[in-house]
């Protein structure tokens, strides 16, 4: 016997606690998220020199397809690049407080442009958050 047990379902048999992703509204939303995240970091000093200039939707992509994994959207993103490492692929990056500190700016801009329920933009917020004091790696100028 394979099948499996879902204890407590939501109104339309879901488990209870649901799918992050779905419930913002899927790829849209992330979509939104992450182009107006790009619009603050195109005028950035310090991040947009991060960038290749001819693959700055090859960019763009990739944090879609990241964030939407993260949350309980389609697999792509492993399936195309394999396990996200963030880290390792962050490390040729001088990650100061001032670059994640921009960051964050940029990103609490398209967070608050999502206009989500309280409850959904903390905890997307509280992960970019965390996730971002986890890319540091150097405190150098």
């Amino acid at each position: 016997m394979n099948e499996r047990l879902t204890l407590r379902a939501g109104q339309g048999g879901e488990p209870v606690g649901g799918n992050f992703w779905r419930e913002v509204g899927g790829r849209p939303t992330f979509e939104k998220l992450v182009r107006a995240f790009y619009v603050g970091v195109a005028d950035d000093p310090v991040l947009r020199p991060m960038y290749p200039d001819d693959d700055l939707e090859g960019a763009i992509q990739r944090l879609i397809g990241f964030l939407e994994q993260y949350w309980g959207g389609p697999a792509t993103y492993s399936e195309e690049r394999g396990h996200p490492r963030l880290r390792i692929r962050h490390a040729p990056f001088k990650v100061n407080p001032d670059a994640r500190d921009r960051w964050l700016l940029h990103m609490r801009t398209a967070v608050t442009g999502l206009d989500l329920p309280p409850l959904y933009e903390g905890q997307l917020w509280d992960y970019l958050e965390r996730a971002a004091h986890a890319m540091v790696n150097t405190f150098d100028e």
